[in-house]
C-alpha cells in the first residue's frame, strides 16, 4: 500500500468527528461528493469499512474508531514537527511552561542564572495549568512542574523541592497551628487531596472564603496573600520540581537550560546544607 498522506487522514478525521459529510465537507472548504469519494478511495487502500453509512446516518466502525485515534496522533505528531522546525529556523525565545505559584524562587534563579550565561538566548514564561500538555504539542520548548504529573514520554531534570503548606482561610482553626497533619486535613470538608487545575489567583480566592483546603508547595504559600494562610504539612512528602521536555526535543538552547538548571539545584542544596 502507498503511503497515506495527511491530506487523508485530515479528511478522515473531519468526516469522523462530524459524522456528517455535508458538515465535513463545509468544515474542510471542499464539496460534499469529492470528499465521500475520497473516504471511499483511503477505505480500499486499507482494506477496511471505516464508517457504516446509511441514507440517514454515518457512524464509525470498530476498525475505524482505532483509526481514528492513531489519526489524531499522526496528525498532531505532523504538526508539533512543523511548530517545531519553524522554531529552529528563526531567533524566537526558549518558552518555559509554567504554573502560576510553581517553584516562584526556583523559576527566578534559573531563569536570571541562564540570562547571565547565556545573554543571547531570551526565555518567555508561558503561563499554563497544564504544562505538560504544552510542550508534548510544541506550544513550549521545556515545562516547570511537580514530579507528580503524568510524565510519560518526556526527559526530566530535577531542579528542587519544596517543603508542603496546607493554604487555609486566616479565620480558619487551622491557620493558628504551628504545623498540622495530613489526618487533620482530611476532617475537613473543603479538603482536596489533589490541588485543583486552576490559575494560583483562583486558589487563592477559594481558600480565602472557605470553599477550599489544599497543599502546595511552599513557593506558591508565599504569594498567597494576607487573606490565606500557608500552615507546614509535617507528614506531606515534599513537592519534587522537574524539568520537561520531550525526549526527540533536544536543541542546544534546551540542552543549555538542563545544564543551568543542574547548576542551580546543586547551589540550592548547597546553601540549605550550609544554612
Amino acid at each position: 500500500m502507498d503511503r497515506l498522506e495527511t491530506r487523508e487522514l485530515a479528511y478522515f478525521v473531519a468526516v469522523a468527528e462530524e459524522l456528517h459529510f455535508g458538515r465535513a465537507a463545509e468544515r474542510l472548504g471542499i464539496a460534499a461528493p469529492p470528499l465521500s469519494r475520497a473516504i471511499s478511495r483511503l477505505e480500499r487502500r486499507l482494506g477496511v469499512r471505516l464508517f457504516d453509512r446509511t441514507s440517514r446516518r454515518v457512524s464509525l466502525t470498530d476498525a475505524g474508531r482505532v483509526f481514528l485515534a492513531d489519526s489524531r496522533s499522526a496528525l498532531a505528531a505532523v504538526e508539533r514537527a512543523a511548530r517545531r522546525v519553524r522554531r529552529t529556523g528563526r531567533s524566537v525565545p526558549l518558552t518555559v511552561a509554567v504554573r502560576s505559584g510553581t517553584g516562584a524562587g526556583v523559576l527566578a534563579d534559573l531563569v536570571d542564572a541562564f540570562a547571565r550565561e547565556h545573554p543571547a538566548v531570551a526565555v518567555e514564561l508561558l503561563f499554563t495549568t497544564d504544562q505538560a500538555g504544552a510542550v508534548r504539542g510544541g506550544a513550549a520548548d521545556v515545562a516547570l512542574l511537580c514530579a507528580s504529573n503524568d510524565l510519560h514520554g518526556l526527559t526530566t531534570t530535577d531542579v528542587a523541592e519544596e517543603l508542603s503548606v496546607a493554604l487555609v482561610a486566616v479565620t480558619h482553626p487551622l491557620a493558628s497551628r504551628a504545623a498540622v497533619s495530613i489526618d487533620d486535613l482530611r476532617r475537613e470538608d473543603a479538603f482536596r487531596p489533589d490541588c485543583p487545575p486552576l490559575p494560583l489567583d483562583e486558589i487563592v480566592d477559594r481558600v480565602s472564603v472557605g470553599q477550599l483546603v489544599v497543599v502546595v508547595g511552599h513557593g506558591a504559600a508565599s504569594r498567597a496573600g494576607a487573606a490565606v494562610a500557608g500552615v507546614p504539612v509535617v507528614d506531606g512528602l515534599p513537592a519534587r520540581l522537574v524539568l520537561a521536555r520531550p525526549a526527540e526535543n533536544a536543541s542546544t538552547d534546551v540542552k543549555a537550560f538542563e545544564r543551568t538548571a543542574k547548576d542551580v539545584a546543586a547551589r540550592r542544596l548547597a546553601t540549605a546544607a550550609s544554612a
